[in-house]
């Protein structure tokens, strides 16, 4: 396998992101490239590509010395040159929104230790806070127990009562409900701190601290009993206690987001479904004519020899972009051309498809489809899709042919949304009214689809109404 076979296979499975970064650190290290920011008024990459060829082997055939197209086998294409490091980032230069950006992405303990700075505790209480902190979990619970803390810190000073007096406190902090040492007690913090005049919030209050386990069951006859309240009265206690949060920890998350780039683009045009290319997605690259220009025949000193190398690994990059492009195009052409059920009709109508059927289809091997595909974006009418999206195996048999596992996976969740919410549909249910739409599959499998969609079973819908 060649050199420039393998940059190619490596930047066909590079994800958008990270083929950004691949390109900002050839421009960084190659002299021979530049972005070409007036790709409108300039012409193609290929064209530009062609005229440097043209002109670099003109000038170099006169001597008889020309660039081969290929390095040998042996030779490593990432060492022609070198890649430098990104430059450091000026922080003198960042704006305000930078800043503050950058605060906001602070985590829950920080967000935590910050408010003890300004809780008035003493030196003894910060040390305390700082302990119970560290046993808060990203879901806002503390792990600890106050009496094992206190024995941590061997001082007489520090009791159990003075333990929990500082976990109190911490239980005030943002965001409301951190601190508690289960659900329950987070449900009646958030309600405690709620405005005194909040209709119902004593009644809420009181059902979480007598009759938790009725609750949990989500047994209203048993609590209409044991509390006296009517129907209505009942039903707004338990909405002001359904209305908080149960990991009030979320809230301050700290998880970074990475934000999807589609490759392609699916758009509907007279009537049919055309695929485009995201242009947009990655810098257009072309040739420096300029340093082009300066190798010079006959010259065979270390800096012309560099720009020689450097020459080189751009033709190899660009040439490489552009079979990437390419064969993303046509991989997604043919993923649309069989899924134009999809496009027009939903999830439901999603066919049957296995990658070796693309690669039989576009002479190619199924290796490179299943790079291709991966971290690939399709930005469709419907949504944004990854390309494995499209892929499921074939699932049941019926008079009209096999179905897909996507497909069925989103019948199953609309018939679990149109049922009734007094009497969910099992499993078993479920599995007789897919036999009676022709498809054919076990209890188990019903099963399987739901659990991989986080929808619970029909015990546990019934008992969430």
């Amino acid at each position: 396998m060649t050199p420039q076979l393998q940059q190619a296979i490596r930047l066909l499975q590079l994800s958008t992101l990270d083929l950004n970064t691949e390109i900002q650190q050839a421009l960084e290290g190659n002299l021979m490239l530049e972005v070409d920011e007036a790709i409108d008024e300039q012409p193609s990459e290929a064209e530009s590509l062609d005229e440097i060829d043209d002109a670099s082997t003109l000038e170099l055939n006169t001597t008889g010395d020309k660039i081969p197209d290929e390095l040998p086998v042996d030779a490593d294409w990432s060492s022609v040159y070198d890649i430098s490091p990104p430059r450091s980032r000026d922080t003198s230069q960042e704006s305000e929104w930078d800043i503050s950006s950058a605060a906001a992405e602070t985590g829950l303990r920080d967000h935590l230790l910050w408010q003890t700075c300004l809780a008035s505790f003493t030196d003894i209480e910060q040390q305390i806070a700082e302990v119970i902190i560290e046993e808060i979990n990203d879901d806002g619970y503390f792990n600890g127990d106050t009496h094992v803390t206190s024995e941590s810190f061997h001082s007489p000073l520090i009791t159990p009562q003075l333990v929990e007096d500082v976990l109190k406190r911490i239980q005030s902090f943002d965001p409301a409900g951190v601190g508690a040492r289960d659900l329950r007690e987070t449900l009646i913090i958030q309600l405690h701190q709620l405005a005194a005049d909040t209709p119902l919030r004593g009644k809420a209050i009181s059902l979480l601290e007598n009759w938790f386990d009725l609750l949990a069951e989500n047994n209203t006859l048993m609590l209409r009993l044991r509390t006296g309240l009517d129907k209505e009265a009942l039903e707004k206690a338990l909405k002001l206690i359904r209305s908080c949060n149960p990991r009030p920890g979320q809230s301050i998350s700290t998880e970074s987001h990475d934000y999807i780039i589609p490759d392609v683009t699916v758009t509907r045009y007279n009537d049919r479904w055309v695929v485009e290319s995201n242009t947009n997605n990655a810098p257009a690259l072309r040739i420096n004519a300029g340093y082009a220009c300066l190798i010079k025949r006959g010259d065979r000193s270390h800096d012309h020899q560099l720009m020689r190398d450097h020459l080189q690994e751009a033709r190899w990059l660009l040439k490489s972009l552009q079979s990437r492009r390419e064969t993303l195009l046509r991989v997604a052409q043919s993923i649309v051309s069989r899924q134009q059920a999809f496009l027009d009709r939903g999830a439901e109508a999603m066919r049957p498809m296995v990658m070796r059927e693309l690669a039989d289809e576009l002479e190619l091997h199924e290796s490179t489809i299943s790079r291709a595909v991966t971290n690939k974006y399709m930005l469709t009418p419907r949504g944004v899709f990854e390309f494995r999206y499209f892929f499921s195996s074939h699932v049941g048999n019926d008079a009209t042919g096999n179905h897909s596992s996507t497909a069925i996976r989103a019948r199953i969740k609309n018939m679990i949304h149109a049922e009734q919410p007094e009497k969910p549909l099992s499993d078993n249910r479920i599995t007789t009214l897919l036999k009676e739409q022709g498809i054919s599959i076990a209890r188990r499998t019903v099963a399987k689809y739901r659990d991989s969609m986080a929808i619970p079973s029909s015990s546990d819908r019934k008992r969430m109404i």
